[in-house]
């Protein structure tokens, strides 16, 4: 038995539903493709499972609707219909081959070839296939790379490129997920073609850094990216690796893990206006532009090794910055986490308590409403504060 023939979604009722209704119009006329096929055989999580049917479009909504399953039409010019099965979600397209790329979007048309339709993909891990029964097909040799951690370019790296810019980010991607090294000839492929990517929507790269960024381990695939010169064409504010190097380590001998975000800002200086021009430039979230802002804002805490002073910045700047700030800084100093146990088990994990007074108790006690009202509340909140969060001996 195959990895695929025991995996739970293969064997999901929705699952077999819908390749019915696909097997019903032809038999073994649909197969799971990509990452759901690659994720199994690694025994990673899977999250989204792909279909690819010589049925056309239009067969394929046929095909759904008599199975009384809701079909989308959610790319159909590009031959995708998406299947909803008791709120599952599966992506089902047509076999297809470029007739006209130019980098960002292509002209397909629909075949009925296995081998055609995988040429046109990425990497050859990607080009595995499951029928029905759960066999494997393998038209582009990308069992071995798995097997050997291999992130490799189907056919000439260049060309699948062209067809589609944001692969070059995805071949780091995928590396840093997926891979053990980076391949040569694929980097130099990158390198080669880097400034490709300057026609790319400047959120589709931001989503894709992301995702490269969120790996276990993204160290080595951004390295790559650097010295290829693809970091500087997507992030041209960066002050190169160096302090990404030394978050490398400290994670390693902390045994801790920064976030995505957290790596992203290491590769930057802390300055206000880089931040908002780097959030503008890639088209973040407002909350994304925020996190930056207000992590370039913040004042750095005055000791690392006085407790008390540390509650006090962490209650000023907010917990989620002060942590920020403290991965950036010990990556920017090249401090050694192991020194510093006792302050990064505190910023890290210490929640600050709510100043528990409100301006309706200082009524309470005669205090009248109005400018008064608030000097007494902010004097009354940095006593509490130099008093370790206690109004123990304050007049409250």
């Amino acid at each position: 038995m195959s990895d695929v023939q025991a995996a739970d979604w293969f064997n999901a009722a929705e699952t077999r539903k819908v390749m019915a209704a696909l097997e019903a119009v032809r038999a073994d006329c649909a197969r799971f493709v990509g990452g759901c096929i690659r994720n199994t055989l690694m025994d990673r999580p899977v999250d989204d499972i792909d279909i690819a049917t010589q049925l056309k479009p239009e067969e394929t909504l046929k095909a759904l609707k008599t199975a009384g399953i809701r079909a989308i039409p959610t790319g159909i010019e590009h031959g995708t219909i998406t299947a909803v099965c008791n709120h599952i979600p599966f992506e089902i397209t047509s076999l297809r081959r470029d007739v006209e790329t130019d980098g960002r979007r292509a002209v397909v048309a629909f075949t009925e070839d296995w081998a055609e339709d995988a040429q046109r993909r990425d990497f050859r891990l990607n080009a595995l296939y499951a029928d029905s029964k759960g066999q494997i097909h393998d038209p582009t040799g990308g069992l071995a790379d798995l097997a050997e951690r291999r992130i490799i370019f189907i056919g000439d790296a260049q060309t699948r490129l062209r067809e589609d810019h944001l692969r070059n980010l995805r071949f780091f991607r995928f590396t840093a997920w997926y891979g053990k090294a980076i391949d040569p000839a694929g980097l130099a492929a990158c390198a080669a073609l880097k400034d490709d990517l300057k026609q790319i929507a400047a959120e589709r790269i931001w989503k894709e850094f992301a995702k490269l960024l969120a790996a276990p381990d993204p160290f080595d695939a951004v390295y790559a990216m650097a010295g290829a010169g693809v970091l500087d064409v997507i992030l041209p504010q960066s002050e190169g690796v160096e302090r990404f190097r030394c978050l490398r380590t400290i994670e390693w001998d902390s045994n801790l893990t920064a976030d995505a975000m957290q790596r992203f800002m290491a590769l930057l200086p802390r300055d206000r206006a880089v931040m908002s021009s780097v959030a503008a430039d890639l088209r973040m979230s407002r909350a994304e532009r925020g996190r930056l802002v207000d992590f370039a804002k913040a004042d750095l805490p005055p000791d690392l090794t006085d407790a008390r002073g540390l509650k006090r910045w962490i209650y000023a700047v907010s917990p989620e910055v002060a942590r920020d700030v403290l991965w950036w800084m010990m990556a920017d100093q090249d401090l050694d986490p192991l020194e510093l146990g006792p302050a990064i088990e505190l910023v890290m994990t210490w929640t600050p308590p709510t100043f528990p007074v409100k301006g309706a108790d200082l009524v309470a006690q005669g205090t009248p409403p109005g400018p008064e009202l608030g000097r007494e509340l902010r004097a009354l909140e940095t006593a509490w504060i130099e008093n370790d969060f206690s109004l123990d001996g304050l007049n409250a």
